[in-house]
């Protein structure tokens, strides 16, 4: 094919540390004829691992590229690391990939690492072909491999033979369009399973060793037929997504032309990450493929390339057409103290630092006025080994990390009325806040419900401005604050005096006033691990788990080893694989990744050692000034009420209303807040006009008003093809595996007087609304175009579930991990399933029971 006709292809190489995937990059390089002889890592001479860093350790710790060509594509290949130190090196190189390649080993399986890497690539809606390398060592078993990425992946994960009955059968079930081309035509054409792959409905996979060159041919083949290019059209984009420098210090922006072309020599406009409008020249382009680059006259959409010229890019930026990525998920949950070499300026010293935040944003370089001392943000220990080198490398300096600063988060735990009041002489705002807590993980979100008759819409959108620019800080121990919600409630401007500054410090005091008077909670990260031992061990790892109050799964079985995973604390895992090595004699092995942060179950202990005072940080005061007799003065935090100029936004509590009658009333407003969240959501809710079968029950037992209800949502593909029966009648007839579960769950809710939604992914037809209705005594919803089941449960979960407990029965794992975070229960469909089969017994049996008794009566009256 004309090498200008051919799809230009981005694929990133994703993979667990030690799964193969360099190895596989030589192989692919190889067999594309890009390279003579594939290099090894142990020889240290691996084509895209050039830095010396890199070779010296045997790990990928710098996102590089390589192209090649296919038949009908023109590829660039993206080689990202594997350890979970450089995650966020890795997430930075997935925002301009057409699709992706994860790695995995077939002597360990799915990690923990694995797993966090599949949820970023869902994150970026990105078509992954599966490659499980390794597979020419003992030891390796296809089948189980299979069932494990079925498992803890996707279902969707088939091995790839197109022209297989059992594959084409397979794929097409996962779609409702898929399953109809399939009964009509007896067969998916390529472009049907080009079309999965992109939707993310099918991940092929593909078994061998990259050592041996096993398996790589096809693994290419299936790239260059399926793989579909994102590049757009004739409008110019690009999105930049590393900056770097080569070996003489100039600054490289690495980017991929999303739309239209680029030369050298051309004024490009675009703003830098402080909003201000830059114009300047592009110098040169250069096409890099490993440490070698040519130069070219031009780039066009889909292509991946470095330029010149560009002094204040940062990664992530959106150019032309383009629009920002949101920040990478990956953050450091460690701060490290740098020491200096004796009489070294640190004012010398911090410019160069910066240079390596602006390749890597999340070190985060800080200087301490107070203690003057510069710290670093980093992962982990290799990080910090991988930093301290660089330094030296780059710059000559032999510099110093202390052991590591836990970094806290802090949020509140109930809502709460923030007022910041900045008025002295000749200035003028007031501004009232609401704060609220949000679920774990949620950041913190800004909105406003102050009418503009109140305030000008224009000093909303500023207050706005001053809520988002600024790291508030918490009142426990100064930690930035996460997942609350501050919400514009009222505010005051003057017409003369008023100006911009006036409501920034109002906002400032106003959080801070909110905090100081609230709940707060104390937040700290958690490590997500992975850990393998031999099986007489693991009744130590266990008990250290529970010490370290981290939460585990139960073990399950690696070959001769023993594999626990779980979520710990940072600050109790910490340090813990030299305590492993030790006492495992060498053959454990922890895998860690940060998930997350939750409630300090330490807090009195670790706020009394940090001992932050929030009255006297007076960079970030709660204290509001207000002006009398023409003199500003300074008004405590806890007494601003009594001076503020505005109503309060936040009605008072009744103190004297009894406990029990407050219960019964807030009761009373959740259930009518989640009848209308069901109402929304499914129409009018009509009550049951039948009873389920008479039962003899034990008296019921009044339960106190707090008692939260049963709530049940059912995600109704995953479900229909975990269970056997249905999984087989969904491949002749969708519509009746539908219907049969309906049937099925609505006689076990007439039994158990259960709740219950079902929800199934919407028919896939653009612009369709979805719809929701009443089956009986359960609910059924259908997504709408473009929202998927997996969203519309988490949404629905979290609205339901913030009164009630509900319990979401499917067997994906990202919506049963994102359920677990916001305090939901999740049964797997398979647990369910034989629920669901015990139930049918029960009424079976009661049915029996009513028969033979309604016989004996009937006999005994024909006697009487």
């Amino acid at each position: 094919m004309d090498n200008t006709r051919k799809k230009a292809l981005s694929i990133g190489l994703l993979a667990h540390v030690d799964a193969g995937k360099t190895t596989l990059s030589e192989a692919m390089l190889y067999l594309t004829g890009k390279i003579k002889n594939p290099g090894r890592v142990d020889h240290r001479d691996s084509f895209l691992d050039n830095h010396e860093l890199e070779r010296s350790r045997g790990i990928t710790i710098f996102s590089k590229q390589a192209v090649f060509e296919l038949p009908n594509s023109n590829v660039t290949l993206l080689d990202t690391p594997g350890h979970a130190d450089f995650s966020a090196e890795t997430e930075r190189s997935l925002q301009i990939l057409d699709c992706a390649v994860l790695v995995i080993s077939g002597t360990d399986g799915v990690q923990a690492h694995t797993e966090t890497l599949w949820r970023l690539l869902r994150r970026y809606e990105l078509p992954v072909f599966i490659f499980v390398s390794k597979m020419d060592l003992p030891d390796t078993d296809g089948e189980k491999i299979i069932a494990e990425l079925q498992n803890k992946l996707s279902d969707c994960c088939l091995i790839m033979d197109e022209n297989s009955v059992d594959f084409q059968e397979q794929a097409a079930l996962h779609t409702e369009w898929a399953m109809e081309k399939y009964l009509e035509n007896g067969k998916l054409s390529a472009d049907d399973i080009s079309e999965l792959i992109s939707e993310r409905k099918l991940f092929p996979c593909f078994f061998g060793s990259g050592l041996k060159m096993d398996g790589v041919s096809e693994l290419l083949e299936a790239v260059d037929k399926y793989a579909v290019s994102k590049a757009k059209g004739k409008e110019f984009g690009a999105k930049v997504y590393k900056i770097g420098r080569d070996f003489k210090g100039e600054r490289l922006s690495y980017m991929k032309i999303t739309g239209g072309s680029l030369k050298p020599r051309t004024l490009l406009k675009y703003k830098n990450s402080k909003g201000e409008t830059k114009e300047e020249k592009i110098n040169q382009i250069r096409l890099y493929s490993g440490e070698k680059f040519t130069q070219a006259d031009e780039v066009f959409s889909g292509q991946v390339c470095a330029v010149t010229g560009l002094t204040e890019t940062y990664p992530g930026q959106g150019i032309g057409a383009e629009t920002d990525t949101a920040e990478p998920l990956s953050k450091s949950v460690l701060s490290y103290r740098i020491t200096l070499p004796q009489g070294v300026d640190p004012a010398v010293v911090i410019p160069k630092l910066r240079l390596l935040q602006e390749e890597d944003p999340e070190l985060n370089i800080v200087w301490n006025e107070k203690t003057k001392k510069i710290s670093v943000e980093l992962m982990g220990k290799v990080q910090t080994e991988i930093f301290i080198s660089l330094v030296k490398s780059r710059f000559d300096l032999d510099i110093s990390l202390d052991s590591g600063h836990i970094m806290y988060r802090e949020t509140i735990g109930e809502k709460a009325e923030g007022i910041g009041h900045f008025e002295p002489l000749r200035h003028y705002a007031e501004v009232h806040l609401i704060l609220e807590p949000l679920p774990r993980g949620s950041g913190i979100q800004i909105s406003s419900i102050c009418s503009e008759d109140v305030l000008d819409r224009n000093w909303q959108r500023l207050i706005m401005t001053n809520i988002a620019e600024k790291h508030h800080l918490g009142t426990l121990t100064g930690s930035p604050i996460t997942d609350m919600k501050i919400t514009i409630a009222s505010g005051r401007a003057h017409l003369k005096h008023t100006e911009g500054g006036d409501f920034r410090q109002a906002v400032y005091r106003a959080i801070r006033q909110g905090m100081m008077g609230a709940k707060m909670i104390l937040l700290e990260p958690y490590y997500k691990f992975s850990l393998q031992l031999p099986p007489e061990q693991i009744g130590r790892a266990i008990s250290d788990i529970r010490t370290m109050n981290g939460e585990f799964s139960s073990p399950e079985e690696r070959g001769e080893m023993m594999e626990i995973t779980g979520l710990a604390p940072v600050s109790a895992m910490n340090g813990y694989s030299e305590e492993l090595l030790a006492y495992s004699h060498g053959r454990g092995r922890l895998s860690l990744q940060p998930g997350g942060y939750f409630p300090c179950k330490k807090q009195d202990e670790v706020v009394k050692q940090i001992g932050y005072d929030p009255e006297s940080d007076l960079e970030n005061t709660p204290d509001s000034v207000f002006c009398a007799h023409g003199a500003g003065f300074n008004v405590k935090w806890d007494q601003v009420k009594d001076y503020m100029h505005l109503d309060s936004c936040l009605a008072e509590k009744a103190e004297q209303e009894p406990q029990k009658l407050r219960a019964r009333r807030q009761m009373s407003i959740d259930d009518r807040e989640l009848e209308e969240i069901m109402e929304r959501e499914f129409g009018p809710i009509r009550r049951p006009q039948y009873k389920s079968p008479i039962r003899n029950e034990a008296p019921a037992t009044v339960k106190p008003a707090i008692e939260k209800k049963n709530y049940i949502i059912v995600d109704g593909y995953n479900l229909i093809f975990a269970w056997d029966e249905l999984k087989e009648l969904a491949g002749e007839n969708l519509d009746l595996a539908r219907s049969r579960l309906k049937d099925i769950l609505s006689n076990y809710c007439g039994y158990t007087k259960a709740e219950l939604a079902l929800v199934f992914d919407g028919f896939r037809t653009p612009g369709n609304p979805g719809s929701r209705e009443e089956f009986h005594n359960i609910h059924v919803a259908f997504t709408k175009d473009g929202e998927t089941a997996d969203a519309y449960i988490e949404r629905l979960a979290y609205e339901i579930g913030r009164n009630y407990r509900v319990r979401v029965i499917t067997s994906d794992n990202l919506i049963r991990l994102s359920a677990l975070h916001s305090g939901v229960l999740r049964t797997s469909s398979k647990e369910f399933i034989a629920e669901l089969k015990w139930t049918e017994e029960q009424i079976e049996k009661l049915l029996q029971e009513t028969n033979q008794s309604a016989h004996k009566t009937k006999v005994k009256d024909g006697k009487g």
